[in-house]
């Protein structure tokens, strides 16, 4: 899934605007400029299309911790190092942290998405890779948890199926 996709339905879900955005990144220390932002907001194929990277996204989801749940003292936010990838996994375990879900109110947001999962699947998921039990989480998982989570938070819009 591209990560423009991943900011993109966030975005929306959170119905967060360009100014929302780019105080997000502040918190984190990362100046954003409005250009940049509406160029990675840009669908693929239109022209301007800038693709997000991995550090972008990472700094968006620290920011967005920040912004829910407060800054952690003594513990800044350590963004990604160069060449360093943001995983599927990594990205479902920062917006679980910034929106304080539990265990069954993300399993509701999958049900609310049609994407049933069991509570051994979704903990599979925020396991170390390393782990007998780790799961990775793929594209359509986390694409279906965007889309619960704008028909949780925007229940209003329609969304073409």
């Amino acid at each position: 899934m591209l990560l423009n996709d991943v900011l993109r339905r966030l975005r929306f879900a959170l119905s967060l605007d360009n100014s929302a955005t780019i105080q997000i990144f502040k918190l984190v220390d990362y100046d954003m400029e409005e250009d940049y932002l509406m160029s990675m907001m840009r669908r693929e194929e239109e022209q301007g299309f800038i693709p997000c990277r991995d550090k972008i996204l990472g700094l968006f989801l620290d920011g967005l911790i920040i912004k829910k749940r407060g800054r952690l003292e003594g513990a800044p936010p350590q963004p990604l190092k160069p060449g360093e990838r943001l995983s599927n996994n990594d990205i479902l375990r920062k917006i679980k942290i910034a929106m304080n879900y539990q265990q069954d109110e993300m399993l509701t947001i999958l049900r609310t998405a049609g994407f049933p999962i069991g509570k051994s699947e979704l903990t599979a998921l925020f396991r170390k890779p390393d782990h007998r039990s780790y799961r990775p989480c793929g594209d359509q998982l986390l694409r279906n948890f965007l889309q619960g989570m704008v028909k949780t938070y925007r229940p209003d819009v329609h969304q073409k199926q």
